[in-house]
């Protein structure tokens, strides 16, 4: 089945400051702030929803589209998807823009302060999927620009395509007359907890009347595992085990990844729901949202630690 993903690209740079923001951020004088802090190094890692989905996907032995624009800045990235079997068809090169990026800052106590600069984020990417077979295609649409997230929802129900909804980090930007619209028709929508409560404060609906606007609702819960909900049934899937908690950034993309999997090859809902989470549980036990990596043997060893045998077949091993 062919896997469409659309959503971003970007860098995500990363610092840290050896002390707390707190000791010299002086509430008297917010009004006024002024301060640097001088911190340790700067490490650049590869990112964006697109990017992170359709990696953890390539482990998995999937060649996904990635529909996405970068900036002028795209080489080092270009290379990276190369190395992972990944295409370059389907993302738009800005080249007057640099990628979009977020600059993350984390004090000893695990603040963070971050700017993100969209860049590229802010084009279109006109993307054509007159290509895509109906009976044979899976559509992502993560967060990115939002007039591509619209846009082909509207271009997948019109064609016949399943479409998943992620809205995530593009919450801010909804209205709730625009939000239904875009949910109305598809496969599933999928957020965490969290951002559930926000989709029914902005649509001003409560869960079984988003039910009436797509198959289903999977609600990721952290280390409690995942919801599974359709009309009348509620189905709890567990957290897989991670070995060591490094960073749970990049968790919920590692996540759809083994979901779409699961779902391209025509498992039940509950087996490519058990996928995601051991998908994730590997993207946590790295430091960024790219570092983690295994073979078909060690996910499939890792499936069977928590969920028994996995009922997946002709999965590629990739080492």
């Amino acid at each position: 089945m062919n896997i469409y993903i659309s959503g971003s690209m970007a860098y995500d740079r990363i610092m840290d400051f050896p002390g707390k923001f707190s000791d010299y951020i002086l509430p008297d004088k917010i009004h006024v702030l002024n301060v640097c802090f001088n911190v340790n190094g700067l490490q650049e890692k590869f990112g964006g929803t697109a990017g992170n989905v359709a990696y953890s996907l390539s482990l998995l032995g999937e060649a996904p589209v990635i529909i996405a624009t970068i900036g002028k800045d795209y080489a080092t990235y270009f290379e990276w998807l190369r190395q992972n079997n990944l295409s370059e068809e389907g993302i738009r090169i800005i080249q007057d823009e640099f990628t979009a990026g977020a600059y993350i800052t984390t004090d000893k106590s695990d603040n963070q302060i971050t700017g993100f600069n969209p860049g590229a984020m802010k084009q279109a990417t006109d993307f054509d999927l007159s290509a895509a077979d109906p009976r044979d295609s899976i559509m992502l649409i993560a967060p990115g620009n939002l007039q591509d997230m619209t846009g082909y929802a509207s271009v997948c129900r019109d064609r016949g395509i399943p479409y998943i909804c992620d809205p995530g980090q593009s919450l801010t930007l909804w209205t709730g007359d625009r939000m239904k619209d875009w949910i109305r028709g598809s496969l599933l929508l999928i957020s965490n907890d969290y951002e559930f409560e926000i989709i029914m404060k902005i649509t001003g609906m409560i869960k079984s009347e988003i039910l009436g606007l797509t198959g289903m609702i999977i609600t990721t819960l952290g280390d409690k595992g995942a919801l599974i909900s359709t009309k009348g049934s509620d189905i709890e899937v567990p957290a897989a085990k991670a070995h060591d908690i490094m960073d749970p950034t990049g968790a919920g993309d590692a996540f759809r990844a083994g979901l779409l999997r699961g779902l391209s090859k025509q498992r039940s809902i509950e087996e490519a729901v058990r996928m995601g989470a051991v998908a994730a549980a590997y993207a946590v036990e790295k430091y960024g949202t790219q570092e983690h990596a295994y073979t078909f043997e060690e996910f499939a060893s890792r499936f069977r630690e928590n969920f028994g045998e996995l009922q997946e077949s002709g999965m590629v091993s990739k080492s």
